[in-house]
């Protein structure tokens, strides 16, 4: 891919989320890491919410060794009884939440016909039942305090249909529409919800999914990709706009997709 085209500029960061006390799920790895360093930088207090352990306190050591405020909590956000007890840990240090970046996910690449129960049950859970478990609880927290905001991780996939991938873009597809709903019932309560989509990122996560792709006939060479996107996103790119529609300056953006692809969904 044309890594010599990646934007080199680096966004001022400091003072943009002053005061802000936020959730990032799926924190520990990716396009959350790097989000949860981003907010960090910006000024949130950020407790990441993940499963993955090591790698989570990693990157609170790493965070508060420059000085910033991260906390790791190791929780399952499938889980209802974990998330609120994670919640009430964040609230005994730092108060209410009122920002939440819902990024936990995953994806499995596979025809629908030799797709299993298992497959669909998984998928489901990891991408939708925890943005819905962890959007409830935080919704119920931010009404009570004056509003707040809300992103979740959707997709392209989220709205285009995309072979071998059918499960993961109906959870894509449900995870926006929640978005979206949130934005509809809660606004006049304060709180904002939007949706980033984005397109073939640069993590493992990303990788594995070409990988797996190309694995069962469908080819993503530089040249494939190049036509759709013209490179491979940076994972700080997608945090990038998370953080932009967590901070004031979108306060009057609410309930948007926010496509994060270099004008694939637009081109078609």
């Amino acid at each position: 891919m044309k890594d010599d085209i990646t934007p080199k500029a680096k966004v001022p960061l400091a003072g943009r989320l002053a005061g802000k006390t936020a959730i990032i799920t799926g924190g520990a790895n990716g396009m959350g890491r790097a989000a949860v360093q981003m907010f960090a930088e910006a000024g949130a207090k950020v407790a990441v919410f993940d499963i993955a352990t090591d790698a989570g306190r990693a990157l609170e050591t790493e965070q508060k060794g420059l000085g910033r405020e991260v906390m790791f909590i190791e929780a399952d956000v499938t889980r209802s009884d974990t998330v609120r007890a994670a919640l009430a840990q964040v609230n005994a240090a730092w108060g209410p939440v009122d920002t939440l970046f819902s990024h936990a996910g995953t994806i499995i690449v596979k025809p629908l016909h030799d797709s299993t129960d298992e497959d669909y049950d998984r998928l489901m859970a990891i991408n939708v039942r925890s943005s819905f478990i962890v959007c409830r609880e935080v919704v119920a927290q931010m009404r009570r305090n004056g509003g707040g905001s809300i992103v979740i991780t959707s997709s392209i996939g989220g709205e285009k249909g995309f072979a071998l991938e059918s499960i993961y873009c109906m959870t894509k597809g449900a995870v926006l529409q929640l978005a979206r709903s949130i934005a509809a019932e809660y606004r006049d309560e304060g709180i904002r919800a939007n949706a980033v989509c984005p397109g073939f990122v640069k993590t493992a996560h990303g990788l594995r999914e070409i990988d797996e792709l190309d694995g069962l006939g469908q080819s993503w060479s530089d040249s494939s990709l190049n036509a759709v996107q013209g490179r491979l996103c940076e994972p700080e790119e997608v945090a990038a706009a998370a953080l932009w529609l967590s901070t004031d300056e979108a306060s009057f953006v609410n309930g948007t997709a926010l496509y994060v692809d270099n004008g694939w969904y637009a081109k078609g």
